[in-house]
C-alpha cells in the first residue's frame, strides 16, 4: 500500500542551476549534497509543513531518455494563494503548463515548466488545510 510521499525528484542537466532556482523559491538551502566529480549530482531539500523530500538529479542519471517536452506526471504542491505563487513562479523563468483553474469549491490547481523541463503543480486544497489542522 502507498502509505504517503516520500521524495519527489527532477531532473535537471544542469544540477548547480537548478538548486539555485529552487532555494530561490523554497527560501532554503538543500541540507544534502552529493557531488561527482567536484559538481553536485544530487541535491535534496526539505519543504513545507511535512518536510517532504525533494531531490534533484543531474539528468545523466535518468532512468530514460528525457524529451524535449515537459511531461509525466504532475506533483501538486499546496500553496496558499495559487495565482500569486503562478505568477511568481513565472517571475523566476518558469513556463505556462496550465493557467490557474477552480476544479471545484476549496480546489484550485495551476503548473508551470521550470527552466529545467519538469512540471512543477501547485495547488489549493482545501482537504490539506483540513488534515494540517488535525
Amino acid at each position: 500500500m502507498l502509505r504517503g510521499l516520500t521524495t519527489v525528484n527532477f531532473f535537471a542537466d544542469d544540477v548547480a542551476a537548478a538548486r539555485d532556482w529552487y532555494a530561490e523559491l523554497f527560501g532554503v538551502e538543500p541540507y544534502f549534497v552529493r557531488p561527482i566529480e567536484g559538481t553536485p549530482a544530487y541535491v535534496e531539500f526539505r519543504v513545507g509543513d511535512y518536510q517532504h523530500e525533494f531531490g534533484l538529479v543531474d539528468s545523466r542519471f535518468a532512468a530514460h531518455s528525457r524529451s524535449d517536452r515537459a511531461g509525466g506526471a504532475v506533483v501538486y504542491w499546496h500553496v496558499d494563494d495559487v495565482e500569486a505563487c503562478f505568477e511568481r513562479l513565472l517571475s523566476m523563468g518558469a513556463t505556462v503548463h496550465d493557467k490557474p483553474v477552480e476544479r471545484g469549491p476549496g480546489f484550485v490547481t495551476a503548473s508551470v515548466v521550470d527552466p529545467f523541463g519538469n512540471v512543477l503543480g501547485v495547488m489549493y486544497n482545501r482537504h490539506y488545510l483540513e488534515i494540517l489542522g488535525r
